[in-house]
C-alpha cells in the first residue's frame, strides 16, 4: 500500500541523490533503517537509497559513485555524505544462512522491500518535489508495527530467517532497544529456527552483542534469548547458570544474578558491562556443596574463551578477563597501609575504579538492600590516601629505573638488574618512605652484595 504521511526531514544531500536520479528517469527511494529511525523522530545515522537504476546507470549520473560489490550497492559522494545506493534487488538460495547463491535486479520496489527481514525496516519514502507531496511506501503495514511497538517479520518468517539466521538475534535486539514487543508468528518461527544460530560468525554475534549491551537493561534480551532457545545455541555458558542454585536476596540463580549485575553496569561502558555479565560464568563448573571455590579463576578461563569466540579485540578481552579474576577481593579494616598498596599493584592503579563499578554492581545484582557498601567506600578511602602520599604501585613509580642499577653495580643488563629492581619494589611496599633515589642506590648495592 501507498500513504501519505508527514513531512520526513531528509538531510539536502541525499535529497539530491534522489533528486538527481529522477531527473534522470529512475525512481529513488530513501529506504530500511533511516525511515524507520525517521518515522520514529530519531535523528538516522546513515540514509541509504534504493532505486530501479542499475548499478551502470548509477555510476553515471553520479561522477563521485564507486561500485565495489556484486550486491547492486553503489556508494556515492554528495557533499557532506556518503551514500549508498542500492539497486532494487531479488535473493535466492540462501545456502549458509546469510548469503544468497543468487542476486537478481528487478523493477519492482515491492519485490526489493519484500526480501527484508522486520516490517518496520521495509518501509521507502520519496521526497517531496514540487507540488507532489513526500510519499511512504509500506506494503507490509511497517507504520502501523512501529507506532504498535512489534518487530514483525515480513512474509513468512521462517523463510527469512533461512535467509539469514542472525535476523533473529536482530529481532530481539530492536524489542530490546526500542522497548517493542516480538509478534507471536515471528517468535514462533524463532524457536523452530534457533539451531540455524550456530551458523553465525563470532564476528556477528559480537557485532549484535555489542549493541544488545548498550541497552539500558540488557537482561530482558538474554531472557528473551533464553525463552526463544537462541541463548542455548550461541552463549551455553550463561544458559546452563539457569540451572545452577545461589543464596541472593533476589536472584536465586546464577543466570538472573549474572543479567542483574549486568543491567547495574553503566550502559556506556562496554568493558564493565562484559565483565558484569561474565563474572560469574566460572560457577556453574565449580559448584560443590553450595560453594563455588575459586571460580572467579574458572570465570577467567571461561569468559577469555567466549570473547574470543565472539571475536572480541585482546584489549577488550584483557581488560574483562582481569577484572573478573580480581572481583572476588575481600576488604578488612585490619589492612595495613603495605596490604592496600599490594592490592593496589595486584590489581593495577588503572583499573581499580572499573573494579570498585563491577563490585557494587555485583552487589546490586545480589539484591543488597543498600546500595551503599561501607567497606568498599573505606577501602577507596584508603586507595586515594595512597596515590596522594606518592606510593609506588608498579616498577615505573620508583626512583630509579634499570640504567641506574646497572651503573651503579657496573653490570651489564641481564635478570640479575630485574630481580635488583624487584626487591627494591617489595621494600619500598613495605616503606614508602625508602622511594628516594639517594636511598634507593644504597639499597641497590646491599642487594647487589647478596
Amino acid at each position: 500500500m501507498t500513504r501519505t504521511v508527514p513531512q520526513i526531514k531528509v538531510p539536502a544531500d541525499v535529497e539530491r541523490v534522489v533528486g538527481k536520479l529522477a531527473a534522470a528517469g529512475y525512481e529513488a527511494y530513501v529506504v530500511g533503517g533511516c525511515v524507520r529511525d525517521a518515522l520514529r523522530g530519531v535523528d538516522p545515522h546513515d540514509w541509504d537509497v534504493t532505486t530501479n537504476a542499475t548499478p551502470d546507470a548509477i555510476q553515471k549520473v553520479f561522477r563521485r559513485a564507486l561500485y565495489l560489490n556484486h550486491f547492486g550497492t553503489v556508494v556515492v559522494r554528495e557533499g557532506d555524505h556518503e551514500v549508498e545506493v542500492t539497486t532494487y534487488r531479488i535473493e535466492a538460495d540462501y545456502a549458509d544462512h546469510r548469503h544468497p547463491t543468487s542476486v537478481a535486479f528487478t523493477d519492482s520496489l515491492h519485490e526489493d522491500l519484500s526480501r527484508r527481514d522486520f516490517t518496520m525496516n521495509a518501509m521507502a519514502w520519496r521526497p517531496a518535489t514540487g507540488d507532489r507531496p513526500g510519499e511512504l511506501v509500506d506494503p507490509f503495514g511497517g507504520q502501523k508495527d512501529l507506532e504498535a511497538g512489534v518487530v514483525r517479520a515480513v512474509g513468512e518468517p521462517r523463510e527469512r530467517f533461512q535467509e539469514d539466521a542472525l535476523r533473529m538475534l536482530r529481532a530481539v535486539r530492536f524489542a530490546t532497544l526500542l522497548d517493542f514487543t516480538i509478534d507471536p508468528r515471528t517468535e514462533d518461527a524463532i524457536r523452530v529456527s534457533a539451531p540455524l544460530a550456530k551458523t553465525l560468525s563470532g564476528e556477528r554475534i559480537q557485532q549484535e552483542m555489542v549493541k544488545i549491551l548498550s541497552a539500558p537493561r540488557p537482561s530482558a534480551a538474554f531472557r528473551k534469548m533464553s525463552d526463544l532457545g537462541l541463548l542455548a545455541v550461541i552463549f551455553p555458558e550463561l544458559e546452563i547458570a539457569k540451572t545452577i542454585p545461589q543464596d541472593k536476596a533476589v536472584a536465586q540463580d546464577v543466570f538472573e544474578h549474572s543479567i542483574a549485575t549486568c543491567d547495574a553496569t553503566p550502559p556506556d561502558d562496554l568493558v564493565l558491562r562484559l565483565a558484569g555479565l561474565l563474572h560469574d560464568i566460572g560457577k556453574p563448573a565449580t559448584f560443590a556443596d553450595g560453594h563455588f571455590h575459586q571460580h572467579e579463576f574458572v570465570g577467567e578461563a571461561k569468559a577469555r574463551e567466549i570473547l574470543r569466540r565472539w571475536r572480541f579485540d585482546k584489549e577488550t578481552i584483557a581488560q574483562v578477563t582481569h577484572l573478573i579474576r580480581n572481583h572476588m577481593f575481600w576488604y578488612q579494616t585490619e589492612w595495613t597501609g603495605s596490604a592496600v598498596r599490594r592490592f593496589v599493584r595486584k590489581v593495577g592503579l588503572e583499573n581499580i575504579p572499573a573494579l570498585f563499578a563491577l563490585r557494587r554492581a555485583d552487589n546490586i545484582g545480589s539484591g543488597a538492600r543498600s546500595p551503599r557498601m561501607y567497606a568498599l567506600e573505606a577501602l577507596w578511602e584508603r586507595v586515594q590516601e595512597e596515590i596522594r602520599t606518592a606510593s609506588a604501585f608498579s616498577l615505573r613509580d620508583l626512583a630509579i629505573d634499570g640504567t641506574d642499577v646497572m651503573q651503579a653495580l657496573g653490570i651489564p643488563q641481564w635478570p640479575e638488574v630485574g630481580r635488583i629492581l624487584s626487591e627494591l619494589f617489595e621494600l619500598v611496599t613495605d616503606d614508602p618512605t625508602l622511594n628516594t633515589r639517594e636511598r634507593l642506590l644504597e639499597l641497590t648495592r646491599e642487594v647487589g652484595r647478596r
